[in-house]
């Protein structure tokens, strides 16, 4: 079983939950942070440091966002790793609350 960056963290990119990952399994694109399912362990410790709750258990993503569980994986295969906190990006606050941002996604 693996976590699953969902909708809420596109045009945010928080990187709280980077730091807390224990086997470095963010990879970073744009605007946007995915987990490569292969390397998370199921640990959760990255869900509590989340600011807009944008990672849940595979098991646990909403019905509208079954289809982040595979551009996680697809995406993870392109992106490189992130092991480091980073400032969220510029305007993350304006975009923390906005709902449906997939088309905001950039690869």
């Amino acid at each position: 079983m693996t976590h699953v960056v969902l909708d809420s963290c596109i045009r945010c990119k928080y990187t709280d939950c980077v730091d807390v990952c224990p086997v470095d399994a963010f990879r970073e694109g744009p605007n946007f942070l995915v987990i490569e399912p292969d390397e998370c362990i199921d640990c959760a410790v990255c869900i509590p440091e989340c600011p807009v709750d944008a990672i849940v258990p595979e098991e646990d993503v909403p019905a509208d966002q079954l289809g982040y569980i595979e551009l996680n994986a697809e995406l993870s295969r392109q992106w490189p790793t992130i092991t480091k906190r980073k400032p969220a990006l510029p305007d993350a606050e304006d975009w923390k609350d906005v709902k449906n941002k997939l088309k905001h996604l950039v690869r």
